[in-house]
């Protein structure tokens, strides 16, 4: 089984718009409304792949029912901690006239304690049934930066891998917890699996690579201190990815993409899955491109075609760096 935990979960908001001006009225010509979080993300591509999924985190109020109920729906089980005031909502304004989209993220309730507690026995629990644990998404308020750092320790124990797809200070929390350790132990507290994006990457390097060798460079920084797995994706350039000392270049199928949102969801969701299939490092990452490939031509984040997800996996190409 794989674990997915979103500790900011939301709900996913999409308005339809036609030529979206900002500072002016405008009518929505629809809404779509999709249990959201990166986590959950992760859970529904892996659902729609096949694979067997729990989802858990920290949700509250009546959004939080309707995310937890719609996860449900799907065929994921759930294990929420539930906590004080609305979990959030997450605004997609689609402009269909040009296919652009403008996101703005909601804050939700300042998390206490006791959520904070309340979580670490559930993943630990969660842990000890699991293959993989997925560590997704920002850190809701009043939760300690370091507390993917803590997660991360306890799913080790259990034995259970650990991916983490986070950014900006949650990420650098993870990454400098440990300084003060050796190698190996620093190894023993690092996540198996981390997936940062281009503008993720950047940030903590503080430049931007320009060339596959150079984003290489940077995946091996991350291995160094004891990362077996390093993917950096790259949008419609696709990924490079260090996976257990080989490098690899991904190549996504031409597409014209008609929602963005959820793509690196849905690669991580394809590593998990294929990983706990046994698949080899270049399947794992052919499913992992042609998921968010897929996810790409969906308007909802974190879903997928089936049949397209397969034509599109016999199209992506993996190479040797």
């Amino acid at each position: 089984m794989i674990t997915t935990v979103t500790l900011h979960a939301a709900i996913d908001r999409t308005y339809y718009v036609d030529n979206f001006r900002a500072g002016q009225v405008q009518r929505v010509a629809r809404q779509v409304d999709e249990p959201g979080g990166k986590g959950n993300n992760v859970a529904k591509v892996i659902r729609q792949l096949g694979g067997e999924v729990t989802a858990t985190g920290i949700i509250g109020g009546n959004n939080g029912a309707f995310i937890e109920s719609s996860l449900t729906e799907r065929g994921i089980q759930t294990a929420f901690v539930h906590g004080p005031g609305e979990s959030r909502v997450c605004l997609n304004i689609l402009d269909e006239s040009t296919g652009t989209s403008t996101e703005l993220l909601g804050q939700g309730a300042a998390i206490t304690e006791t959520e904070v507690e309340a979580i670490k026995e559930t993943v630990h629990q969660l842990a000890l049934q699991s293959t993989v644990v997925v560590l997704s998404g920002s850190l809701p308020a009043g939760t300690p930066e370091g507390l993917y750092a803590e997660l991360i320790s306890i799913v080790r124990s259990t034995g259970a891998r650990t991916f983490l797809d986070t950014s900006g200070r949650a990420f650098s929390a993870v990454l400098d917890a440990t300084p003060h350790l050796d190698a190996m132990s620093r190894h023993d507290a690092m996540p198996h699996f981390v997936k940062p994006n281009e503008q993720e990457l950047s940030g903590w390097l503080g430049h931007v690579p320009q060339e596959p060798s150079e984003w290489a460079r940077a995946a091996q920084m991350l291995a160094d201190r004891g990362i077996a797995e390093v993917c950096v994706t790259l949008g419609s350039r696709g990924a490079v990815a260090l996976l257990d000392g080989a490098g690899y270049l991904v190549t996504p199928p031409a597409i014209q993409p008609v929602n963005t949102v959820g793509c690196g969801d849905a690669f991580v969701a394809g590593m998990a899955y294929a990983g706990e299939l046994g698949h080899s490092a270049a399947d794992r990452l052919r499913t992992a491109a042609a998921a968010a490939a897929a996810n790409a031509m969906s308007a909802k984040a974190g879903d997928i075609d089936y049949r397209l997800f397969r034509e599109y996996e016999q199209q992506v190409q993996v190479t040797a760096l």
